[in-house]
């Protein structure tokens, strides 16, 4: 729990959120970990709170005393210090003592504590953030492998932030620790009754990724029971039990797809295993494979908006016939797939698909505003974005459009 300080009479907690996106593939979306947090921070302290004096009339209802344990970021302010006072009123529950984690800023030779973590006394929280950031600017697997050995911790701050430290990186950061580990650690986790099942995912991509043929049916009992198909985890599995069993983990994986009386979360789960592969992985699981699999869920109409938005994406124009043929049918009548329908026509190339530049014609003649409405839209998606740094400088953009192998 992270308690943010503000300027009301209130303590507030909140969820620190980061970026619209996310990086890994199977981890749903990240957020600001405590190493991002301390990066911001002019010093960070741990110890215990001792004399607390409320004062209804102050801005922050009093001061507390903070009995120096460790410094987790130094600062010159701090230097030779034991005790603190910040302007804060923290209750001391003594029946539930807590230590606080405190992240400060410096402003006019003055102490502004921002963020405050209430933690058990014989949590390792000051440890771990300070082994955090001793790795900070070691490459990603040295990082990756110190948090780790934090996954399992029983202190929840420590693991979930453990956690969202995988949840933020990148799979090309992720992959070289994911072939180094040790599978029967990740089987014992799989197996574990306590493991969170938002972790299945992870753990599951991570036993595909360092685990052996065997392991392959670990992943597939977890997948044929009904009552371990989490909407959280059940992608990462079956990219793992791919990756494991690649022709008998691919057919099983299609068969999902094609089934359009699966329950939608478990398509949509296998939808994103495919995504995997297509933009990570296509030694595994080649991108033509991949884009028969996905016109298999063109018929479903609950799915079939998200599938044609891929292939737009992914300029699969190869599969526009199977497209437009859906812009008749009654079951796929509903305004978002008919959107889909008409953008994947628009992004099409007139010169060689004849039959997208017909059919954008006679939506013309039918709505003509319609149209154009979805065009600004296209438009807006399509603009290239305001210049960076690098831009004003010279540097070129990265180009990160293309399948990577």
């Amino acid at each position: 729990m992270r308690v943010h300080w503000g300027s009301s009479l209130s303590v507030v907690v909140v969820v620190i959120a980061t970026s619209t996106s996310w990086s890994c593939p199977f981890c749903g979306p990240g957020r600001q970990t405590l190493t991002q947090e301390a990066a911001q921070a002019a010093l960070i302290i741990y110890g215990t709170p001792t004399n607390p004096v409320f004062d209804p009339a102050a801005t922050f209802q009093g001061t507390t005393d903070i009995e120096i344990e460790a410094v987790i970021k130094e600062h010159p302010f701090i230097a030779g210090k034991k005790r603190v006072t910040i302007n804060r009123y923290l209750a001391i529950d003594k029946a539930s003592p807590k230590k606080y984690l405190i992240f400060c800023d410096v402003f006019k030779d003055k102490l502004d504590p921002y963020l405050g973590m209430p933690v058990d006394p014989e949590s390792r929280i000051a440890e771990y953030l300070k082994g955090a950031l001793a790795v900070r600017e070691k490459d990603a697997t040295t990082r990756l492998a110190y948090f780790f050995k934090y996954l399992d911790n029983p202190d929840i701050n420590l693991s979930d932030d453990a956690f969202q430290e995988f949840a933020n990186v990148d799979y090309k950061d992720f992959r070289p620790l994911a072939e180094k580990l040790d599978p029967d650690v990740i089987v014992k986790w799989l197996q574990d009754l306590n493991t969170p099942v938002s972790r299945f995912g992870l753990y599951g991509s991570m036993l595909g990724h360092c685990g052996h043929k065997r392991h392959a049916a670990i992943l597939r009992e977890m997948l044929d029971d009904p009552a371990k198909r989490f909407s959280t985890g059940i992608d990462g599995m079956l990219a793992g039990y791919v990756l494991l069993q690649p022709k008998e983990g691919w057919d099983y994986l299609r068969g999902i797809l094609a089934d359009g009386q699966r329950d939608f979360l478990l398509r949509y789960a296998g939808l994103r295993a495919a995504r995997f592969f297509w933009e990570y992985r296509s030694d595994v699981v080649p991108g033509e494979e991949v884009i028969k699999a996905l016109a298999l869920m063109l018929p479903q109409d609950d799915i079939a908006d998200l599938v044609i938005e891929d292939l737009r994406k992914w300029k699969r124009w190869e599969i526009t016939e199977n497209v437009l043929a859906l812009f008749d049918k009654k079951t796929h009548d509903a305004p978002i797939i008919r959107r889909a329908i008409l953008r994947f026509a628009l992004q099409a190339p007139a010169d060689r698909y004849p039959r997208a530049a017909a059919f954008i014609a006679a939506q013309r003649r039918r709505d003509a505003e319609w149209v154009k409405d979805v065009e600004e839209l296209l438009q807006l998606e399509v603009m290239p974005p305001k210049p960076s740094n690098d831009a004003k400088t010279g540097a070129a953009p990265s180009d990160d459009g293309k399948q990577p192998n």
